[in-house]
């Protein structure tokens, strides 16, 4: 016996439909250069209809890719809707991306149609030739560059040139929506295809409670960039509730973030602990009103405990620790404490907050040992983290490496982990960056985070460099306030270090460096750090 509901698809259309119906004036804010934009959900829904035509005249067919190469705007949340609801797939290319990696990116999803912010330009025009599927190029903004490439449009103009009242298709759920790779810090970059279910289903957990807890209410920052990962699927939740969203553009300062938190009273925010890092240190010197923030969501890599603590204590501002992947669009888990956790010692509930959390609701989770054996919710024992729901991924977009990344219908994330008896998972390394010393594994992340917890530090990052006898050892590159940069000794962390970690935990070498290379998203390029200490000698 079967029920008797509708068969009513999960797509990206009525979405937009409903915050244009509902919420037809709120705000949609973009910084540009000195100035605010404004737009509302009624403008983006008609503009993007008017998109819709403008791409389908210059040959845009359903499943053809249509790329962005794009800072967080309200063009780009056009393009969003435009693209994925005419039955085309939005691919957002990573800004910071090698040129080699772009290359490889663009030919690899085979993108007809490549849509560039007018500052970015001059990047794109050195990619051109190499470039083997574009046939258009559409820059956001009201005129061309002056080129020698052909097919060059100006976004405002295709835009005028089209009628509105575009028809959407009717599309099925599981049609391809849009696509991203990830930061391909180990060989190539791999695809990752998202349905409309998906990200309909990926909306619908993003504003509930257990989640980011997004409403009508709030006026939401994405700090995050749209290219990684659909900006954490944060624009379309947002226009799901009708929430007022605000865009900061090319503009990520502390002095950028901070002042439009202030001008815009923005509720909820979301981005990577090295912009918060860099936001606390401005919050040191100089005041701003940010008593609106309720909410600052933190992903991408681990948020030091330090930083959770210092927001709170200092500045009355909440920290949420989340996590998620690219093929998990992104989220998976978030540090949410139930009400019996919020009656504990302060001690504890920072020791909570500064894990990864519980599995949002639809996310199934387990930790496997290296014999393909579940290892117990005890909080103690590591184990690769492995995960399936509705929004995570069965297979890379044509690659052949995929197989590797499954275990019995479970996506393996590569991250080792602990879980405690409450569900609470804590990251303690990637698989890669573990330090493996004598039989033992050393967790690079906690080591950091009680490196960065330190208040002479700014960042630090623990590496695996060779050893004769124990096969590797830890390895701390320091980065010091800079107060403090030619002050700060290795014994003052050392003390800082030992009541903390056993003899066998503690780095054998820690040196200074002026910054830790970041990632095309912000995350310690640990890679990077090993290849330049690949010889470095450590003390006897």
């Amino acid at each position: 016996m079967q029920g008797l509901m509708m068969d009513y698809p999960l797509t990206l259309t009525p979405l937009l439909d409903r915050a244009q119906r509902l919420y037809p004036h709120k705000e949609i804010v973009t910084k540009v250069g000195p100035n605010l934009e404004r737009s509302s959900y009624a403008e983006v829904a008609a503009r993007a209809g008017r998109l819709a035509e403008a791409l389908a005249r210059l040959g845009v067919l359903p499943g053809d890719r249509v790329a962005t190469f794009a800072f967080n705007s309200n063009r780009h949340l056009e393009l969003y809707f435009a693209v994925p609801c005419m039955g085309a797939v939005l691919h957002p290319l990573n800004l910071r991306l090698p040129a080699e990696q772009l290359i490889y990116v663009i030919n690899h999803a085979e993108d007809k149609v490549l849509c560039v912010d007018p500052g970015l330009w001059p990047a794109v025009e050195k990619l051109a030739p190499h470039l083997k599927t574009v046939q258009h190029f559409v820059v956001l903004g009201d005129h061309t560059p002056e080129t020698s490439l052909g097919s060059v449009h100006a976004y405002e103009a295709l835009l005028a040139e089209a009628a509105a009242g575009f028809t959407w298709p009717a599309l099925d759920e599981n049609t391809a929506a849009a696509m991203c790779y990830t930061s391909g810090t180990t060989g190539h970059p791999k695809g990752v295809v998202y349905s409309h279910r998906s990200i309909y289903l990926h909306a619908m957990a993003l504003v509930m409670h257990e989640a980011m807890n997004i409403s009508e209410r709030d006026v939401f920052m994405p700090v995050v960039p749209m290219f990684h990962v659909l900006a954490w699927g944060t624009p379309y939740a947002c226009t799901l509730v009708g929430a007022k969203q605000v865009f900061p553009g090319a503009h990520l300062t502390p002095l950028d973030l901070a002042g439009l938190i202030q001008a815009e009273r923005v509720t909820v925010t979301a981005g990577v602990p090295s912009l918060w890092l860099g936001l606390l240190a401005l919050l040191e010197k100089e005041r701003y009103d940010l008593s609106s923030l309720r909410d600052m969501i933190v992903g991408g890599a681990a948020a030091p405990r330090a930083m959770i603590e210092a927001y709170e204590q200092k500045h009355g501002l909440n920290i949420t620790h989340a996590w998620g992947m690219t093929e998990m669009s992104p989220l998976g888990t978030v540090s949410r404490l139930t009400s019996s956790q919020l009656e504990r010692p302060e001690a504890e509930r920072f020791a909570l907050r500064a894990k990864q959390g519980k599995s949002v609701p639809l996310v199934e989770i387990r930790a496997m040992d290296e014999m393909g054996r579940e290892v117990p919710w005890d909080g103690q024992t590591y184990g690769e983290l492995q995960v399936r729901g509705p929004w995570v991924i069965r297979s890379y977009y044509s690659d052949d490496r995929s197989p590797a990344s499954f275990q019995e219908g479970w996506f393996r994330t590569g991250d080792v982990v602990t879980i405690d008896p409450e569900g609470f998972v804590q990251i303690v390394d990637r698989t890669k960056d573990l330090v493996k010393s004598g039989g033992e594994w050393i967790s690079s992340v906690e080591l950091e985070n009680v490196l960065m917890g330190h208040p002479k530090v700014l960042e630090a990052a623990v590496i695996a460099v060779a050893h004769p006898i124990w096969q590797e050892r830890p390895l701390a590159c320091v980065v010091p306030k800079p107060d403090y940069a030619g002050s700060l000794t290795k014994e003052e962390l050392y003390e800082h270090l030992r009541p903390r970690f056993p003899k066998l935990y503690l780095p054998d070498d820690i040196v200074f460096i002026e910054a830790v290379p970041k990632t095309s998203v912000g995350k310690f390029n640990k890679r990077l750090l090993r290849e330049q200490y690949r010889d470095h000698q450590l003390p006897a």
